[in-house]
């Protein structure tokens, strides 16, 4: 097959999914990084912009369908508790990152056929 267009590209989304459940996704990868960064699923929910009860709902199901929780709540303290992300949820971003690394790879190299 030959094309005109030397920038040819092509686009694919993932989800893990474990017993027929969205685990992960780029979307929940997201949120998990932004907790990461404000240590808040309400912040983390704004800066995506959708609301507490959808982000709070999307780390239910991630804890509930992973075999350890990636998100703790903690209570209490100065600044009123917070969210961080535990080993596991550190684990399931790298994860994630490295099998969209892979992915991207063996796309690319397909994508060479079509040139």
């Amino acid at each position: 097959m030959s094309l005109k267009s030397k920038d040819l590209s092509i686009k694919f989304r993932f989800w893990i999914n474990v017993d027929g459940e969205k685990l992960l996704g780029k979307g929940r990868v997201e949120m998990l990084e932004l907790i990461r960064k404000h240590g808040s699923i309400l912040k983390a929910s704004q800066e995506m912009k959708m609301s507490y009860r959808q982000a709070w709902q999307m780390v239910k199901e991630m804890n509930d369908r992973a075999e350890s929780p990636f998100v703790e709540k903690y209570m209490g303290g100065k600044n009123g508790g917070g969210a961080r992300l535990t080993i596991e949820g550190e684990d399931a971003i790298k994860k994630y990152h490295d099998l969209e690394k892979r992915i991207n790879y063996f796309i690319d190299e397909q994508l060479e056929s079509f040139k």
